[in-house]
């Protein structure tokens, strides 16, 4: 088998083994200093690169071309183009020229823009990400050569998720090689940021999902009641898999591998019909435009085999739901990880100062990371019994809190380590203990050589948090860098930042139990912010803060972040609006009528059982019981087609926003609590949904 795995990896990937096949010598060290950030790209060595890619591709059954991009839908977009270029005598020839790889013009008006654009403006570009390898994608008969690009307006604004991501990664390279050069490392040139998003989903029957509308429309389940059996066996996690759904993941690994994405682990998760998929880590920019095809795959694999593959933080209320835990670290261009703490943490000085640069990014910035995971799927997660709360705090472990700790008394002088585990079974091997547990409630947790942000969304692109991890990291190293480039005694320096850091920002690390109702009022004692909803998140972005942040490490400008948190906001409204859209129809349309039959049902068994004689009290109060939540119900569809009215006709995106949380929110809450109630006690025969029980046990 590995054989075959390492034959079919990257097999449709343009990348650095194939360019170095398929490009002259000269052409590919040109490249080479591009991507590496020596040199632009010179349009004759883009010419011979793209000449390579089209007969590459065209070898692999290729007729199109595209860029592939990233626009504010959270989404990838792209515009197919023939490789084919007509020829005066009526035939054809393909070509493909440097131009058309390195740039594109798809309709920039047709995308969230957040007012960057009038809908009459209609140029936009695409610019070729070069450091993200081409590939060819096969969707069914259909070949395309896919060009991992940024997007952007005809005056340069960013209208995509990458271009920033680009920007940031640039950002922290600059100040984490200063960093690097005042503690000594002279040769270091770049420093990449590298991650490896786990990515959670459910996979239920596709005959489920045809039957229920809010699958369809919304992604999530509207309604549900709870069934007999959920997680609480705790009997799926890391359970066996069943055949079909390893046969969907083995298909799903060889499309992946393809591709050149490094899926790696692959187990069932903690609720019914839950599963994960986590890839080895890449750079930061690789790693996204790898997870976005991740999601493609997972989605179209999972039709092939019958399923519908869910990718919402919430598909199923009352059951675990689907994160992406995102572990981001920090390399140099020789490959040393610099969150690596080594044997000696203690005294390992470019360590402890990466290490604090983080923690304090994390707390002075700490509403921008909760606002960069602000969805409306995510508000089922965050804060609830679940995944991370909705406070942000660092998990350190006993190994670097108790430097921490030492750090505040003025300088570290040693490093537990975690000796040796004995399982008092002579076969077994002794194990070495690492030196700090896990601490799975944690939203940011140091992991050993990296950090896991596990705040973000299943369905999120992680394009936007890493570009906010990336700068709010990006200016901790600035500060730090200034004061290193200035010291007369660099090592004392460094003792003395570390120890500000540590007493400035230790309120933010916290090893405990996350999901503890002890744990939030501490937080709230300790001055860390507790930001439960999208909404309230979203308002905190457009600060004098941020826009300095941004604007200082050239991210993004103030006019492109007021139109991001404008997108964000219109966004949640607009995924509410359909949900409380579907919901009345489903409820009007589906639910009532069925529970007005039931209701008939039942009238005419008390009328028949009392004309023959005998009391019918049990069908008399269950028809009063179900004639009353009727009544319920026809209120409460009522309530939330007012409540939805009302926010569809506010203006301004803060105000509508706000009207959707408050008032459309709970009213949807309603109305599924009354549905719920009567499905557990209409006819099963008549219900009109496949139940929880059928959609997350039926395989």
């Amino acid at each position: 088998m590995s054989g075959s795995v390492t034959g079919v990896f990257g097999r449709n990937a343009f990348n650095e083994a194939t360019m170095r096949e398929c490009l002259p010598k000269n052409v590919f060290q040109s490249l080479k200093r591009t991507l590496d950030g020596e040199q632009p790209l010179d349009p004759a060595t883009a010419d011979v690169i793209a000449n390579a890619m089209k007969d590459w591709a065209i070898a692999k059954g290729a007729t199109h071309f595209c860029h592939w991009f990233q626009p504010m839908t959270g989404l990838t977009a792209e515009k197919h183009d023939a490789f084919i270029s007509p020829t005066k005598d009526g035939r054809t020839i393909l070509e493909f020229s440097g131009r058309e790889l390195t740039q594109g013009e798809p309709d920039a008006s047709s995308f969230p823009s957040g007012g960057l654009r009038a809908t009459f403006e209609a140029r936009g570009y695409t610019a070729w990400d070069c450091t993200s390898p081409v590939f060819v994608k096969e969707d069914g008969k259909n070949i395309t050569l896919y060009i991992p690009s940024a997007f952007c307006s005809y005056r340069g604004e960013a209208l995509d998720k990458k271009t920033p991501l680009l920007r940031s990664m640039d950002a922290l390279s600059r100040q984490a090689v200063r960093v690097l050069r005042a503690l000594g490392n002279t040769t270091v040139k770049r420093v990449i940021p590298t991650m490896g998003p786990e990515q959670e989903y459910f996979l239920i029957d596709q005959s489920f999902c045809a039957k229920r509308l809010d699958l369809l429309l919304a992604g999530r389940t509207l309604f549900g009641a709870k069934p007999p059996r959920g997680q609480e066996m705790e009997d799926h996690y890391f359970g066996s898999l069943h055949e079909r759904v390893a046969n969907f993941m083995n298909e799903t690994n060889n499309e992946l591998w393809k591709l050149g994405v490094t899926a790696k682990t692959q187990h069932n998760e903690v609720a019914p019909a839950q599963y994960e998929l986590a890839p080895v880590f890449s750079t930061v920019n690789v790693a996204a435009d790898h997870n976005q095809l991740t999601m493609d795959t997972l989605q179209k694999v999972a039709r092939r085999h019958g399923f519908v593959c869910l990718l919402h933080e919430k598909p199923f209320a009352g059951v675990n739901g689907s994160g992406k835990h995102n572990n981001w670290s920090m390399a140099t261009d020789a490959g040393a990880n610099l969150l690596n703490p080594g044997e000696t943490p203690h005294d390992n000085m470019v360590f402890l100062i990466m290490l604090c640069a983080v923690v304090r990014a994390v707390d002075q910035y700490a509403t921008l990371l909760r606002a960069s995971v602000a969805n409306a799927g995510n508000d089922h997660r965050l804060g609830a019994n679940e995944a991370p709360p909705a406070i942000v705090s660092v998990f350190l472990g006993e190994q670097l809190t108790d430097i921490f700790e030492q750090l505040a008394k003025g300088t570290a002088k040693s490093s537990r380590h975690g000796g040796t585990l004995k399982l008092g079974v002579s076969t077994l091997p002794q194990l070495p203990k690492d030196s700090t547990d896990r601490n799975r409630t944690s939203p940011f947790a140091f992991t050993g050589n990296k950090f896991e942000f596990r705040m973000v969304g299943s369905s999120q692109s992680v394009s936007g948090p890493s570009f906010t991890l990336n700068t709010i990291v990006a200016d901790a190293l600035s500060d730090i860098a200034d004061e290193l480039e200035k010291a007369s005694d660099v090592p004392a320096t460094a003792q003395k930042i570390l120890l500000d850091i540590v007493t400035q920002h230790a309120r933010v690390v916290f090893n405990g139990d996350n999901y503890s109702e002890e744990w939030a009022a501490e937080a709230a004692r300790r001055g860390l912010p507790n930001i439960r909803s999208t909404v309230e998140a979203l308002k905190t972005i457009p600060s004098k803060e941020n826009f300095a942040l941004f604007t200082k490490h050239g991210v993004l400008s103030e006019t492109e972040l007021r139109a991001r948190t404008e997108i964000l906001l219109e966004a949640y409204s607009r995924q509410i609006n359909v949900e409380a859209q579907t919901m009345l129809n489903m409820a009007r349309r589906q639910i009532l009528p069925v529970c007005c039959e039931y209701s008939a049902k039942l009238g005419q068994a008390v009328t028949a059982v009392s004309a023959a004689g005998a009391r019918a009290d049990t069908q008399t109060r269950l028809l009063k019981r179900v004639c009353d939540l009727i009544g319920a119900l026809e209120t409460n569809i009522e309530a939330l087609d007012k409540a939805r009215a009302k926010a569809a006709g506010i203006k301004g995106h803060e105000h509508q926003a706000d009207s959707y949380r408050s008032d459309v929110v709970p009213a949807m809450q309603a109305l599924r609590t009354t549905a719920d109630e009567l499905e557990t006690i209409v006819d099963a025969r008549l219900w009109p949904l496949p139940t929880y029980a059928e959609m997350l046990f039926v395989r």
